[in-house]
């Protein structure tokens, strides 16, 4: 164990079966969220796949790990941000979908290449820790809120609230704690296989008894009947993105024309602008947890173009424009396993799970309730990190105390700006054209109100001199 506390540093190789066992962790760490953007993105157009997804996630991490030498564990997956853009796309048909992570990545190429030019310097000059510490944390502390909809059965309508699925949340909670402290070494290494096996077992107990035997809906925790759909050949090959888009042309059924360009520019590229500053918080964050500097090495222009043009193959195959995920990251502070082998392992096994059709069922009855017991975990310590990286700043200063509460306050309150509207038609919700997230108008106050109150000149030789004294 290395002095940050890891088992397995960036650039070891665990054992190959343990390797195998971390990757799966890392899997089950980032599906839930993977798989259900192209959920909330389809509305019944058939144009996105959960497998495919995954298979975009994949292939977009090959990528980024390509583009930063194998010398950041980051793991890319369908980023959440740019779900009111993908509707916009979805409904330009396949070419939408393509052309749009195309505009996204390509605002990422290019602030790397000024990034190339100018350097990285002004990143920490512009997110010095008492901005970056409270913005990692709000990236835990934003999801908490998602995490509890899991663990109460609401995420999908807050009438289906259930304490049975509340009783199972906590048992995958607390036996992924009691391992993960407890555990012997082996099992140290794996507390989320042991703890979602679980939460699985106690949830298919109370289904068989309680929905199976007794006819009771309210313990149906896990819908076997998903199993069924193993039997039809015709849903085992996931729908690729690339492949629709081609029928799209050669049928002469392409939906995108002039206009449906500039809407779909609008819509996905000040998104990315905005989703840039959830990227360095990222890197900041796992670069604390592992010891090194990530936008110093490999360099911030590299993560950059990684996560661009990552995205932009993700989405070739997947459809969804990928980003860095805090899942990943909390997974590699809780095994301490930040081996970037692991990495390439996650990301050719969920390639390979895709196409596993019965596989792919089986993760797919994992119960919301199961998966809100992990996150209860992760996203903590996505927190507790973002709180260690200001843990040094003087909060008995009033000036970093404002700056702390305009990045916590804003953020935690859901503050967001909306700017245009897509009128879907009168059964459907009208949609923000463009969408600045609650992390991203925090951090922009934070920045903001850090300028205004950073000292003058005067102020700060006569600090300094009272610090010599």
């Amino acid at each position: 164990m290395n002095k940050n506390g890891l088992i397995y540093d960036v650039h070891e190789k665990p054992p190959f079966g343990k390797n195998l066992l971390f990757a799966f962790q890392q899997v089950l760490a980032i599906l839930a969220a993977t798989v259900l953007v192209p959920v909330l993105v389809d509305q019944g157009t058939g144009r996105m796949s959960q497998a495919a997804a995954l298979i975009g996630a994949g292939v977009g991490t090959i990528v980024y790990l390509l583009f930063t030498r194998f010398k950041s564990p980051v793991f890319l997956g369908s980023s959440f941000a740019f779900i009111s853009p993908l509707i916009t796309g979805v409904s330009y048909g396949y070419c939408g979908i393509i052309l749009g992570s195309i505009f996204a990545g390509l605002v990422y190429v290019i602030i790397a290449l000024i990034i190339m030019k100018v350097g990285a310097g002004w990143i920490n000059k512009l997110m010095p820790p008492v901005i970056i510490g409270p913005t990692v944390a709000l990236i835990g502390l934003s999801l908490a809120g998602s995490a509890m909809n899991n663990v109460m059965n609401t995420a999908v309508d807050t009438a289906n609230y259930n304490l049975l699925g509340i009783v199972v949340a906590i048992v995958t909670f607390l036996v992924t704690v009691i391992v993960s402290v407890k555990g012997s070494k082996g099992l140290r290494m794996i507390p989320f296989i042991i703890g979602v096996l679980a939460g699985y077992v106690v949830a298919a107990i109370i289904t068989l008894i309680g929905y199976h035997a007794c006819g009771s809906l309210y313990c149906k925790i896990i819908d076997f009947s998903k199993f069924q759909a193993v039997a039809d050949f015709n849903n085992w090959l996931p729908n690729i993105t690339f492949v629709g888009a081609i029928k799209e042309l050669t049928s002469g059924e392409l939906l995108l024309d002039g206009a449906g360009v500039v809407s779909i520019l609008l819509a996905f590229a000040p998104v990315a602008l905005v989703v840039f500053a959830e990227h360095v918080a990222d890197h900041k964050n796992l670069g604390s947890i592992i010891g090194k500097d990530l936008l110093q090495e490999p360099g911030l222009d590299r993560t950059l173009l990684g996560d661009g043009v990552g995205s932009m193959a993700g989405a070739f195959f997947g459809g969804c424009p990928n980003t860095t995920y805090g899942e990943a990251v909390g997974c590699v502070a809780i095994s301490g396993n930040a081996s970037v082998k692991t990495i390439l392992t996650t990301a050719i096994m969920c390639i390979v799970l895709a196409f596993v059709y019965p596989v792919m069922v089986f993760i797919q009855t994992i119960p919301d309730c199961v998966v809100g017991g992990i996150c209860i975990a992760l996203y903590g310590f996505i927190a507790v990190s973002g709180l260690k990286m200001f843990k040094d700043v003087d909060l008995n200063d009033s000036k970093n105390l404002f700056v702390v509460a305009a990045i916590l306050i804003p953020g935690i309150g859901g503050l967001t700006l909306n700017f245009g509207v897509i009128d879907g038609g009168v059964n459907t919700f009208a949609t923000p054209l463009i969408k600045i997230s609650a992390i991203a108008c925090a951090l922009i106050l934070g920045i903001i109100t850090n300028v205004i109150l950073k000292p003058s000149k005067a102020k700060k030789e006569e600090k300094s001199e009272k610090d010599v004294a």
